[in-house]
C-alpha cells in the first residue's frame, strides 16, 4: 500500500511539472487568436480552437494521456485545449518545461515535436515573446 502511495504522489508531482505556465498559455493564446474563445477555425480549416489545434496535435495529446477523452471538436472549449496542450508538452516538451525554456515549448506547438528545430517557427517564437508577460 505504501509503495503504491509513493508511485502515486510520484507521478502527480511529474505529471505538474509539465504543465504549461499560465503566462505562457496566455502568450500562445494571444498570439494564435488574439486571445479569442470558442469553436474559431484557422489554417484553411485545420486549426480549431483558442490555441488552433490541429487534428494530428489533438490525437497525440489524447493517446499520450488516456485520461483526457473527449473529441476533436472539444478543442473549442479552452480548459479543454488547456489539457490537450498541456498533454502534447508533457509528451514533446516535458524537458524545455522544466528548464524554463518558452521558447522551445513555444516552437513545439507551432511547429510540432521538431518544431523547436525549424527555422520557420522563429517568426512564432518573436510574437509569442511580445505577448508573454509573466
Amino acid at each position: 500500500m505504501r509503495i503504491i502511495f509513493c508511485l502515486t504522489v510520484l507521478v502527480s508531482a511529474l505529471s505538474a511539472s509539465a504543465q504549461v505556465p499560465a503566462h505562457l498559455l496566455s502568450a500562445i493564446h494571444k498570439t494564435e487568436t488574439g486571445g479569442k474563445l470558442g469553436a474559431i477555425k484557422g489554417d484553411n480549416g485545420a486549426a480549431l480552437g483558442p490555441f488552433q489545434i490541429h487534428k494530428a496535435y489533438w490525437q497525440d495529446a489524447t493517446e499520450f494521456d488516456k485520461s483526457i477523452g473527449g473529441t476533436y471538436a472539444d478543442c473549442a472549449n479552452y480548459n479543454y485545449s488547456v489539457r490537450i496542450v498541456n498533454a502534447y508538452m508533457a509528451r514533446y516538451a516535458k524537458k524545455y518545461l522544466a528548464s524554463g525554456d518558452f521558447e522551445s515549448v513555444s516552437r513545439i506547438h507551432n511547429g510540432g515535436p521538431q518544431g523547436h528545430k525549424k527555422s520557420a517557427t522563429l517568426p512564432y517564437w518573436e510574437k509569442v515573446k511580445q505577448n508573454l508577460h509573466p
